[in-house]
């Protein structure tokens, strides 16, 4: 199924950015009743390319998607996955900042929508607790592969230079497609997201992969100290700059270098872990105060995520 949509800008503004202090984790104004197939306008934020919807099956299960690409994007074009949140769905991933950035840099931008779990939410599987305990899973990840090999096929985008991201869940779901799919993308960067414990604990990278995570101190929802008792019904989760450091691990990261970035609300502090295998390179930047936000207050998240993707295009 594909159609174009005709988007309004109030639409968007309604779904606003991500919520800053939500009690659900990684929900975008979830008090916004998103509707995947409403009518909105594609030239929000001046965007100057096409966004259409789509749907798409795997293993029974129907999936809806935007795809934004901008005019005149040459064939084997680099894509981006953003994923949403929990209970975010994909409209509000839109406001995100992606479609400019795409504009000027030339690559294409892919919006899934993760459909959702017995309590109702849009969400992506990562093995939060309450979905195990309740013997809930779901193959997201066997999808984003299906997703990206369709794409490819039927757009003509690159099969080398294909980027993964997301806020929260999304961010989550980031850190499983970099255990999972590191043959499938060129490098990730969670937003506000976790290593669960179990991910930590059972699964093992299968190869190197560039890695970017923009995480706030003060984030009530996903804590930059990690959960290791599961006080917040999540499940466990390991400790951003320990998680960071494993992959700078992986990545055989040789040392440390930091910068702290011009300030517009609170410190950021760039940790970047340099020289690694064929110059791969993680990154960790530290929002000093920030809480579980997209950033946009603190810097252009979508433009310092291309930023990091872009040295990697092959």
């Amino acid at each position: 199924m594909k159609r174009i949509v005709a988007l309004l800008l109030f639409l968007i503004c309604a779904w606003g950015g991500v919520s800053a202090n939500g009690s659900a984790h990684g929900s975008v104004n979830a008090n916004a009743n998103a509707n995947t197939n409403a009518n909105v306008n594609a030239n929000v934020n001046k965007d100057n390319g096409t966004l259409t919807e789509h749907t798409i099956k795997h293993k029974g299960i129907e999936y809806t998607y935007y795809l934004y690409t901008p005019q005149n994007l040459p064939k084997d074009a680099p894509l981006v996955m953003v994923f949403h949140g929990y209970d975010g769905r994909n409209l509000p991933a839109l406001s995100y900042g992606f479609n400019p950035v795409a504009d000027q840099n030339g690559f294409a931008v892919c919006y899934p929508s993760g459909p959702k779990d017995f309590r109702g939410a849009a969400c992506w599987a990562v093995g939060y607790s309450f979905h195990v305990e309740n013997g809930w899973e779901r193959d997201d990840v066997g999808f984003t592969i299906k997703l990206v090999r369709h794409l490819q096929k039927e757009y003509g985008f690159s099969r080398h230079n294909v980027f993964a991201t997301g806020h929260s869940n999304g961010g989550e779901m980031s850190y499983l497609l970099a255990y999972k799919a590191s043959h499938i993308f060129a490098a990730v960067a969670p937003i506000s997201g976790l290593t669960m414990e179990w991910m930590y604990r059972e699964l093992k990278a299968k190869r190197p992969i560039p890695l970017l995570e923009i995480h706030g101190t003060k984030d009530v929802v996903s804590k930059w100290e990690g959960d290791p008792d599961n006080k917040d019904g999540w499940g466990e989760y390991i400790a951003v700059p320990r998680a960071v450091s494993y992959w700078a691990a992986v990545n055989r990261c040789t040392h440390e270098e930091r910068e702290e970035l011009p300030q517009r609300n609170n410190k950021v502090i760039a940790h970047r872990y340099v020289d690694g295998i064929g110059g791969n390179q993680v990154w960790l930047y530290e929002v000093v105060g920030g809480s579980h936000s997209w950033a946009d207050g603190d810097m252009n998240p979508a433009a310092e995520i291309w930023k990091f993707f872009s040295l990697y295009i092959k």
